[in-house]
């Protein structure tokens, strides 16, 4: 295991273009994320409800590498409670926005999620969102998958979304397809939903048409949402 993997995230991180980043990723901006984001929300509800959720008021919920707080704001949308929520992100500057955009009840914490003072089984469910592509070493990659797999309680899981397939434009990333995401919890009972029509296509088309392109081209889904269910 490379133990500097978490330094190599944040030099990559400083190689992006901040403002490609904001102007790609803005809900208000980019009706494709607006509808990849609406579709993810659409999924997780489907997937917590079909294992027998019917609220998540009551669930402990933690996101590992939290960005700027938007997928916690969307489990607050979908009813969690905001003392239940626990984000963890390595970025100093992400940490501070997430902590400025959610509820002060909103538990953020900054640095090595593998230094996060977490209790084994205390959590409902754990999301990582992009997260494990962003990680080129396997063995760290698998050392924070045993993590997250130790802080979910019994009966609950690890909900994992990311794209499946390499960017040849981009080598600070890696695939992560359903296969990967799988053997990283072994243990785990695992649903799959593929998700996202494809960056290049979505951007290109006009908003009314991004949904049901969606539905048509689902061949061309980039993502995979994948909750993997520790045994009870």
């Amino acid at each position: 295991m490379n133990r500097h993997e978490p330094a190599a995230v944040q030099e990559r991180y400083a190689r992006r273009d901040a403002t490609q980043d904001a102007r790609r990723y803005s809900l208000f901006l980019d009706a494709a994320a607006q509808q990849a984001q609406q579709e993810r929300l659409r999924a997780m509800a489907t997937i917590w409800r079909a294992h027998g959720w019917t609220t998540l008021a009551d669930k402990a919920l933690l996101e590992v590498g939290c960005g700027a707080g938007g997928n916690l704001q969307d489990l607050l949308r979908l009813g969690a409670s905001a003392q239940s929520l626990t984000g963890l992100e390595l970025l100093p500057e992400r940490a501070a926005a997430a902590r400025s955009a959610l509820p002060a009840l909103v538990r953020i914490e900054e640095g090595d999620a593998l230094a996060a003072a977490i209790a084994p089984a205390s959590q409902h469910a754990v999301l990582a969102f992009t997260v494990f592509s962003s990680l080129l070493d396997a063995g760290f990659r698998q050392q924070l998958a045993e993590a997250m797999w130790r802080w979910v309680a019994p009966g609950g899981g690890v909900l994992v979304y990311d794209f499946a397939f390499d960017n040849p434009n981009n080598a600070d990333v890696l695939g992560m397809s359903a296969r990967r995401i799988r053997a990283l919890f072994p243990q785990a009972s695992c649903r799959v939903k593929h998700l996202t029509l494809a960056p290049p296509i979505a951007r290109r088309l006009p908003a009314p048409l991004l949904a049901p392109a969606s539905v048509v081209l689902w061949p061309l889904r980039t993502h995979r949402l994948v909750w993997a269910v520790k045994p009870a």
